[in-house]
């Protein structure tokens, strides 16, 4: 039996694949991973035994593996999944704003917009946890300004703002069109939390949502 203290790029290859998988995954689907020359079920039983005492486990089931809650550790879990829904473009395009150009009031969303900005619009924003009133600004009025929030960045697997993708980023990946409220964003971010969700239907979108919350949806009760 392999080490299991000493894990090889093998053993950390197959760990992600099954991790990531919103399914069970076979055999043959693993060595597609790390090649016919790797022993795949020394390795998945080493796994196996490696997580046999966590709070998940590596379960064979008909020759498929997944990673599930220790059966003890399940009448403890109350996980609450908030359903997928796609964001209105004018939500993506108002949250795009703050995140490049934060902190930002209502008058400066809707002037690089172009168009009026309804109160439902931040409202759905807000609900989703991405952004958060700033500082009043200095000027007549004392207009409340809009940040975006740390559960934005780790909605989208960002550290900080300046991983937000650049112009050029945008531009090679196809998500840029050529208005003016995209002309208007600056090359790198200034700030520190941030990013937005695209539509299937949005060419506005800035980058796909590709993160699945891959980690906090495997450790469900997959029963």
């Amino acid at each position: 039996m392999t080490d299991i203290t000493n894990l090889t790029p093998e053993h950390r290859l197959l760990e992600a694949v099954i991790f990531a998988s919103g399914e069970p995954v076979t055999v043959d689907l693993l060595m597609r991973q790390v090649g016919a020359d790797v022993n795949v079920l020394e390795i998945l039983y080493g796994l196996k035994k490696l997580y046999a005492e966590r709070g998940v486990n590596l379960v064979e089931s008909d020759g498929q593996w997944s990673f599930r809650t220790a059966p003890d550790i399940s009448p403890h879990m109350k996980i609450t999944r908030q359903p997928r829904r796609k964001l209105p473009r004018a939500a993506a395009e108002v949250l795009a704003i703050i995140a490049y150009h934060q902190p930002v009031t209502r008058a400066d969303i809707e002037s690089i917009r172009g168009v009026d900005t309804s109160r439902g619009t931040l409202d759905i924003l807000l609900e989703l946890g991405w952004i958060r009133p700033g500082k009043r600004r200095d000027t007549p009025g004392r207009p409340l300004t809009w940040r975006t929030t740390p559960e934005f960045l780790s909605h989208f697997n960002l550290e900080t703002l300046k991983d937000l993708p650049g112009l050029d980023e945008l531009k090679a990946a196809g998500l840029l069109d050529a208005r003016p409220v995209m002309s208007n964003l600056p090359r790198e971010a200034e700030g520190e939390d941030d990013a937005e969700i695209p539509d299937e239907d949005n060419e506005f979108a800035v980058w796909e949502a590709t993160q699945d919350e891959a980690g906090s949806e495997k450790i469900s009760n997959d029963e």
